[in-house]
């Protein structure tokens, strides 16, 4: 069977299964098993589908995947990252203070928990009603909170970094050092968007805004438990002390330490932590299973790199073959969230990259930015229904789908700082090697 037919007919059904409501798992399975069939025939495909399954399950790497996960759900059901955006909006008296606060406790947020809707969810229930009662604009106040949850995905940890780095084969490690430079310039240009509406829209932005101040206990517990666990991911790793699935589990038992001690978890919201991390693994679980699938049969059949041989022919530079793959990641993600894009397009992607001169590393951070775009376009934007789903009614969801333009821009900007000077993203990882 011809490796183009392979390809188109693993398309056809998976877009047919997906159209009439398959869940994309089931539907990467669905599609992948006549192929399967053609290979191995029924009996063995079988066994080969339950050897998949199993090996995701006990892969010593994606241990790291539930852990963080878990980590995320303690952080989002204690008072630690609420705690964290009061901080910073009621201890910065300036004007505005509430959307800068909002930028700094996502970007806080991020650099302990790799999920971009737990941290819309975590930070945005918080501030979105706190913002529309002191009289931000709508759009503002939704775009900021659904745009900010996206550092989440930037900033180290990343659950789409380290997905990339298990597809591509790359070191997590470096994946996540690299993207520490781009995401504090990413946050700095958050800030300047909101700047920027302030003079533009002033009337988005009140003029004074009554808070009460946080006495110093408050304060020690609230930037503590953050500090603490943030140092914990970052020095067990970038030391070399710890992989990063052990620094994840380590960074777990910290956590669920100080959400009891300073965060006031209670022993509900820790059950409730486990049975959501459960439920987000089961999908993701069979989602790695199925895209492993996936890949084994678009690997047997050479696609990937049949598909990168015929892209080359044409001659095109490597800048238009980077211009073609961002276009067509910003379309699909208006269809498909990031982690389905990641296991069903990267296979067949990253050979082509990488035949195109780009460092893998680099790359990865440029698509963890697309992924970050993808996750605030319509119609399957998750992080706008997020935020709208948190405003009970206030705020419609073309006024969060207004609100992010100007920080998409500002995303788009970054992809361009990436590209004129890749060494924003390969200069730390390059120091620690």
């Amino acid at each position: 069977m011809e490796w183009y037919t392979v390809g188109l007919g693993l398309l056809g059904l998976l877009m047919l299964f997906i159209t009439i409501g398959l869940p994309i798992p089931f539907a990467l399975a669905a599609a992948s098993f006549p192929f399967l069939w053609n290979i191995q025939g029924f009996s063995t495909s079988v066994v080969t589908s339950e050897l998949k399954l199993w090996g995701v399950w006990i892969d010593y790497i994606l241990l790291a995947v539930p852990l963080f996960v878990f980590l995320g759900e303690l952080i989002g059901k204690s008072n630690i990252g609420p705690n964290l955006y009061q901080f910073l909006h009621q201890g910065v008296r300036i004007r505005g203070s509430a959307a800068y606060g909002s930028i700094g406790a996502s970007a806080g947020f991020g650099a302990v928990c790799g999920s971009s809707m737990v941290g819309a969810l975590t930070i945005g229930g918080v501030a979105l009603p706190e913002m529309l009662r002191l009289g931000y604009g709508k759009r503002l106040a939704s775009g900021v909170l659904a745009a900010g949850g996206t550092l989440s995905v930037l900033i180290p940890p990343s659950l789409i970094l380290l997905f990339y780095g298990i597809v591509t084969d790359q070191s997590i490690g470096d994946l996540f050092i690299a993207g520490v430079i781009p995401g504090i310039i990413l946050v700095t240009g958050f800030v300047a968007v909101v700047i920027i509406w302030g003079i533009v829209y002033p009337e988005d932005i009140p003029d004074s805004e009554r808070t009460t101040k946080m006495r110093f206990i408050t304060v020690l517990a609230t930037v503590g438990p953050i500090a603490i666990i943030g140092a914990v991911i970052t020095v067990a790793i970038y030391a070399g002390i710890a992989t990063p699935t052990e620094a994840a589990a380590i960074a777990a038992l910290v956590t669920v330490i100080l959400a009891f001690a300073f965060g006031g978890l209670t022993f509900q919201a820790f059950k409730d932590s486990l049975f959501a991390t459960m439920r987000t693994m089961g999908y993701l679980g069979l989602l790695l299973s199925a895209g492993v699938l996936f890949g084994f049969v678009l690997t047997y059949y050479r696609v990937p790199q049949q598909f990168t041989e015929m892209f080359l022919s044409f001659d095109l530079s490597p800048m238009a073959v980077l211009a073609i793959v961002l276009v067509f990641y910003i379309i699909l993600g208006m269809f498909l969230e990031p982690v389905s894009m990641t296991f069903i397009t990267l296979p067949t992607i990253y050979p082509l990259m990488n035949a195109a001169g780009f460092d893998l590393i680099w790359f990865g951070v440029v698509y963890t930015i697309t992924m970050e775009i993808a996750v605030l376009t319509p119609p399957v934007g998750l992080n706008l229904y997020v935020i709208q789903g948190i405003s009970q009614g206030k705020v419609t969801i073309g006024d969060v789908i207004m609100g992010c333009l100007p920080f998409i821009a500002m995303m788009v900007l970054l992809i361009i700082i990436l590209i004129i000077a890749p060494d924003v993203a390969l200069w730390l990882p390059e120091q620690t090697n």
